[in-house]
């Protein structure tokens, strides 16, 4: 959903995305590093440290940018070209994995196409003095408020209108495992296994309060921002997505999200909504003690998320009646 965002309003930035995690990087299948993917399902690899992050934003170019740049050009060229004339020669399989390859080549030639446009546009000019653009997780409050700031200041200077931060990846793999640190815990995973254990819960619960807070702060940073053209604050035009990870026995069902700001662009607030049949309890799987249920075939039809998903794309511009295994729109946002 981002890069069809990203699709749409890259040409008015200098970089048609944002792409973060805390841990950097792909990840794998089961545990995946960033929360952002191609139009042929290839993930996007997502930066993790700061002082990358803002260097890519807001360093300005060096004298040596120009050439640098159309040395990139005539490499990508001469890749496509001695791709193009080892295809004939390869089976169809191997036809297949050159194509993802060629398809990696030329989202690099956009890119340095793109970097070539705003060669002579002055980057932007930010205070950074309040951040340690150093800082790592093993810092975890300061380094997940950073981010968000680097995302914060990025809007800010209209250096590109979509940004996806995954704050930590499932499974109790990587260095976001640590992040439970900030507020006592060694790690994280264990805490979402120990919820039946004395204080299991409450322990939980502290830290998805942590989380919560920074998120929350991001938040009164928009708020608190007015628009440069006079139409409200930042939070009135932006639209932020909060998701959770996993919900009990990692059934993809009922998770809780929230959806903030976004006022000029239609969308109501200040409401709790609960979708699809069966959920009385809050959950459709309420009463389920064990994880086999996933292989279960669900008894009713539940709203899928990719109908919020269509709803905010349609919000942004987007050209699109469907998106993913959409069914509609969601009128109540």
């Amino acid at each position: 959903m981002d890069q069809l965002i990203a699709e749409h309003t890259g040409k008015h930035t200098r970089f048609s995305s944002l792409v973060l995690s805390t841990d950097g990087g792909t990840g794998s299948p089961r545990g995946a590093q960033t929360m952002s993917f191609n139009d042929s399902g290839r993930a996007i690899p997502a930066d993790h440290r700061p002082k990358n992050i803002f260097d890519m934003l807001f360093a300005a170019n060096d004298k040596n940018e120009s050439r640098k740049l159309a040395m990139s050009d005539s490499a990508l060229e001469y890749l496509l070209e001695d791709a193009h004339s080892l295809k004939r020669g390869l089976s169809k399989h191997d036809q297949e994995s050159l194509d993802e390859y060629l398809q990696s080549v030329l989202d690099t030639e956009i890119i340095v196409q793109k970097a070539k446009r705003w060669l002579d546009v002055p980057f932007a000019q930010v205070d950074v003095d309040h951040l340690n653009l150093d800082v790592t997780p093993e810092n975890p409050r300061n380094y997940l408020r950073t981010m968000y700031e680097l995302i914060y200041l990025a809007f800010k200077t209209d250096s590109t209108r979509v940004a996806t931060y995954q704050l930590g990846r499932e499974n109790g793999v990587g260095i976001s495992e640590y992040l439970g640190r900030a507020v006592g815990f060694k790690l994280t995973h264990e805490l979402t296994h120990a919820v039946k254990n004395p204080n299991g819960w409450k322990d939980f619960g502290t830290y998805c309060n942590f989380l919560s807070e920074e998120f929350g702060h991001f938040l009164t940073r928009l708020q608190s921002t007015p628009e440069s053209a006079g139409d409200g604050f930042m939070l009135d035009n932006t639209l932020v997505s909060f998701g959770s990870a996993s919900s009990a026995f990692h059934l993809s069902r009922n998770y809780l999200l929230v959806l903030a700001g976004g006022k000029n662009m239609g969308f109501k607030h200040g409401q709790f909504l609960k979708h699809g049949q069966g959920n009385e309890d809050n959950q459709a799987i309420a009463g389920f003690d064990s994880d086999a249920s996933w292989k279960e075939k669900m008894a009713f039809e539940e709203i899928r998320l990719s109908n919020l998903y269509l709803t905010m794309l349609q919000k942004f511009g987007v050209e699109a009646d469907s998106f993913a295994d959409s069914t509609g729109t969601l009128a109540e946002v």
